[in-house]
């Protein structure tokens, strides 16, 4: 869902609150054989589930699958052996989406789901929380307070606050705080003044800004209309940057991840994780996708190469927006929200972030220099953008450029076979049945919630979806995934489509080999095949025998990259 905040670049400083574990150490990869048994070795290997008795790898890569007895034949009497003691191995989660870079963030932000912070339940407690956590903080007058987590559905109050009641409490700082979906934000009188926003000031095109009856700007800024203050935010340096990488990474590796994504880059992102200071220290891959606001200087420059790894980074492909935020009322639909606008306002079925022209014209030189495209779209007047697009630049399936529309959230029934006409990878995003369901009842019919990232629908029409957390827009919590796609139940146990739920191994599907075929990387990570890296997470539970209720309890134990512990549970 992230948008806004990565175009104006960025990067929201946020407090990190870690255990004591850490990445391990990079090592020399080792020849000496391990061998795993003991446990339910469940392969990824197909569309039915197939499980081994035990696996053999050598070198960074799985080497044999097969019997006990074959296995310790091909290991030989010197090999490592990991008795999984009862355990499931798997092949390593592998990221579909999210924003790694914003875990990379130095303290000074206030993150409004923090315990610390108090419960917050309506505006006074919000009020109440930011100017404690700012005077904690020392945070000094004129300086910036950034405060993410803020999601007015879940006040009392169920509106947005407003730059007045900021204004209240903290008139001497620059505040801004940070939409859920980071698709807008609040910002308070010192920080539009900081922006050179004005009162009467005209909404910018594909922006939202509102005004309250005195004519007077509210202090709501969303999808454009939030550049001019998201691009003045404090963010942290190189340095800053460098150190929070192992951290970072843990956050990532404790869930199962073998391969993260950076779902939104910009040129100081791609300088920074290219550089050999970072490559250094990562110990997990990352795949980056750089907006196309920043795509001419990369035509520009001959030595760039997409598809490739440079050690643990590549350059996937170029990331394009096409609306904002379905819980933010930003998303572009052919049909109107019931609560109208973000201001209240009626009619209102949200707008493009990008227009048609601007998104085929830039769209046209990325397919041309043959990188893959991945587009952000909600809403399905914005996936209906999505579809055009791809039809115009004469993409198909059998010409397999694997075109990745992000979220593809609001589908309509007739848009599943045109992503298959077209190849799409829809990447889903399941967690809104749990997170915003009840909050997209307030706007849309139940048959049009109930159709919200259909898993069941694109699997039987032969797509190949994947699924993700948009961390930090949900937790980054790889069973909580898989609970919802399996589940789809809202805060309040309202089902948002039952006959879109799957089951746990297509669920797997979507954490596994959905992903890496997504990312052409089917033939080197999402399954347990000989050739294939030795990426493993292991799961406490087999999720294929745990009752849908149990999913979400399923432990991550330990997590393998390329045959080494990058994280272990004590």
């Amino acid at each position: 869902m992230m948008m806004g905040y990565r175009i104006a670049q960025f990067t929201l400083a946020g407090a990190l609150v870690l255990g004591a574990a850490a990445v391990a150490q990079a090592r020399p990869t080792q020849e000496v054989p391990t061998l795993w048994h003991g446990g339910t070795i469940l392969t990824m290997d197909g569309e039915t589930p197939r499980t081994v008795q035990a696996v053999v790898t050598r070198g960074g890569k799985i080497v044999f699958t097969g019997t006990q007895k074959q296995a310790r034949r091909v290991a030989g009497r010197n090999a490592q052996t990991r008795n999984l003691k009862g355990a499931t191995l798997l092949p390593g989660f592998i990221d579909a989406h999210s924003h790694f870079a914003l875990a990379l963030q130095a303290a000074g932000g206030i993150d409004l789901s923090d315990p610390a912070n108090g419960e917050v339940r309506n505006i006074p407690t919000l009020l109440t929380a930011v100017k404690r956590a700012a005077e904690q903080r020392g945070i000094a007058k004129g300086d910036w307070v950034v405060v993410w987590g803020y999601d007015q559905e879940n006040l009392d109050e169920a509106r947005h606050i407003t730059r007045a009641e900021i204004d209240a409490v903290l008139p001497d700082h620059k505040v801004a705080l940070l939409h859920v979906s980071f698709h807008g934000l609040i910002a308070n009188s010192a920080a539009l003044a900081a922006a050179g926003l004005k009162d009467g000031a005209p909404v910018p095109e594909g922006g939202v800004m509102t005004s309250g009856p005195d004519g007077k700007l509210t202090g709501l800024l969303f999808e454009r209309a939030m550049y001019p203050v998201a691009g003045l935010m404090p963010r942290p340096d190189q340095q800053g940057m460098l150190a929070a990488i192992e951290a970072a990474q843990l956050r990532y590796a404790r869930e199962g991840y073998t391969q993260m994504q950076e779902g939104a880059s910009q040129p100081n992102d791609i300088a920074f994780f290219t550089s050999p200071a970072a490559k250094q220290r990562l110990k997990l891959d990352l795949a980056m996708l750089p907006v196309f606001t920043g795509l001419d200087p990369l035509l520009a420059d001959k030595t760039v190469q997409f598809g490739t790894w440079q050690g643990r980074v590549k350059l996937q492909g170029i990331k394009f927006i096409l609306d904002g935020s379905p819980q933010a009322r930003t998303a572009y639909f052919t049909r109107d929200y019931a609560r109208g606008a973000p201001d209240g306002s009626h009619p209102w079925h949200g707008q493009p972030v990008t227009s048609e022209a601007e998104f085929l014209t830039t769209a046209r030189k990325a397919h041309q220099r043959g990188w893959q495209l991945f587009v952000h779209a909600n809403g399905d007047a914005a996936i209906d953008m999505a579809i055009k697009t791809f039809d115009t630049l004469g993409i198909t399936a059998a010409g397999n450029r694997r075109p990745v529309v992000i979220h593809s959230q609001f589908m309509r029934p007739d848009q599943i076979p045109q992503y298959k006409r077209i190849g799409v990878g829809p990447a889903y995003f399941s967690n809104h049945t749990y997170y915003w369901g009840d909050v997209h009842r307030t706007n849309f019919p139940d048959e049009v919630v109930g159709y919200i990232s259909p898993l069941k629908a694109s699997k039987q029409a032969g797509l190949i979806p994947s699924n993700h957390t948009d961390y930090p827009v949900t937790r980054l919590d790889t069973r909580m995934m898989l609970w919802t796609a399996m589940a789809r139940t809202s805060k309040t146990g309202v089902v948002s489509g039952a006959d879109q739920r799957i089951g746990a191994y297509e669920a797997l599907q979507a954490l596994t080999t959905g992903p890496a075929w997504q990312a052409f990387e089917e033939n080197r990570r999402g399954r347990i095949k000989p050739g294939l890296l030795a990426d493993f997470v292991v799961l406490e539970k087999n999720p294929l025998t745990t009752p849908v209720t149990g999913i979400r309890d399923i432990k991550v134990l330990e997590t393998v990259k390329e045959g080494q512990t990058v994280w272990k549970a004590e």
